[in-house]
């Protein structure tokens, strides 16, 4: 199974400046790293800006449009945006960049100036994004305009005009541990971002998603991704909730193995932002990775391949 890999950025040092600074803070600099990105061997950047949606939209754009083939993971709200109107920006979005972006529906902005106008309750919250997502996806498919009427948004002949001719296949990333946002996520995503824990704890939270996904008739159709945090020999742990890792390339890989086999597709790479970090991690963790999967897919006996081979004895034997 092929692993992907995507970049999480942080804060870095700004060369003027006394303190740390968002990833991206300055795009010229940010451009030069996004490149080394992805020749590094990540094929996805996160995009989650503390100013909010529509900044994150901008940064989006930008990223985009300097880069050929990585994939921006647009970190969204449902909320901050009507449904119409976010279905519309982020279809040209994707147009723009060749079908290069992914939405990642968060249940809450990260800061809580409009609290007073949102839902209260973490069930309300979920039924409010489990709503906002069916739009988004009607938006996106629909041949005419079309009137709903539902518990949190009214649309009047909602229409998306300029799209593909297939629509616009946007990948949906989830998160969540509560049966309510499991349930949720199984009707709509196509990656859910798993919460740090042990080998255990990740194998459960994989098979409640995978039942959940399965009422829909999406088994089959979820993958995982799994926050990674590498940092320094004797650095702090992070305050994002990733699995943390420390050491050489080789040990960072090998500590990923048993992650790789319980069936997760990507690992979100924290704590890699300056461009000696980022080659690093590319050049040997990434490629480490890389090989030693494919060693073990070389090694593994394929179905069949014993009987075969058994037989062939028995008959030389005769």
């Amino acid at each position: 199974m092929p692993i992907e890999f995507t970049h999480v950025p942080g804060k870095t040092q700004a060369a003027d400046a006394g303190s740390a600074v968002p990833f991206f803070y300055d795009f010229v600099e940010t451009a030069t790293k996004l490149s080394l990105i992805e020749d590094s061997g990540f094929q996805k950047i996160v995009v989650d800006d503390q100013a909010g949606l529509l900044t994150n939209m901008d940064i989006a754009a930008q990223a985009l449009d300097r880069t050929s083939s990585l994939e921006v993971v647009l970190t969204h709200w449902a909320g901050v945006v009507a449904p119409a109107v976010a279905a519309r920006q982020l279809a040209a979005l994707d147009a723009r960049s060749g079908g290069r972006l992914s939405v990642r529906m968060l249940s809450e902005p990260l800061d809580d100036d409009d609290a007073e106008t949102r839902p209260v309750g973490h069930t309300v919250v979920w039924q409010r994004i489990d709503e906002y997502l069916v739009l988004l996806k009607r938006l996106w498919s629909n041949d005419k305009p079309f009137d709903h009427e539902g518990a949190f948004y009214s649309i009047k002949g909602g229409y998306v005009p300029r799209k593909g001719p297939h629509g616009a296949d946007i990948t949906i990333r989830m998160g969540g541990q509560s049966g309510t946002a499991l349930r949720v996520a199984g009707r709509h995503a196509n990656v859910l971002e798993l919460a740090a824990g042990s080998l255990d704890e990740i194998r459960q939270l994989m098979e409640r998603a995978r039942a959940a996904a399965a009422e829909h008739g999406r088994a089959g159709k979820l993958r995982f991704a799994l926050p990674v945090r590498i940092r320094a020999e004797g650095g702090v742990s992070g305050a994002h909730k990733a699995v943390e890792l420390s050491g050489p390339p080789a040990h960072i890989a090998l500590s990923l193995l048993p992650y790789a086999a319980l069936g997760i597709s990507e690992f979100m790479i924290v704590g890699v932002d300056r461009p000696r970090e980022i080659a690093s991690v590319g050049r040997e963790t990434i490629a480490l990775l890389r090989n030693s999967l494919a060693r073990r897919e070389a090694e593994a006996p394929q179905p069949g391949a014993f009987v075969a081979r058994a037989g062939a004895e028995v008959r030389a034997a005769g």
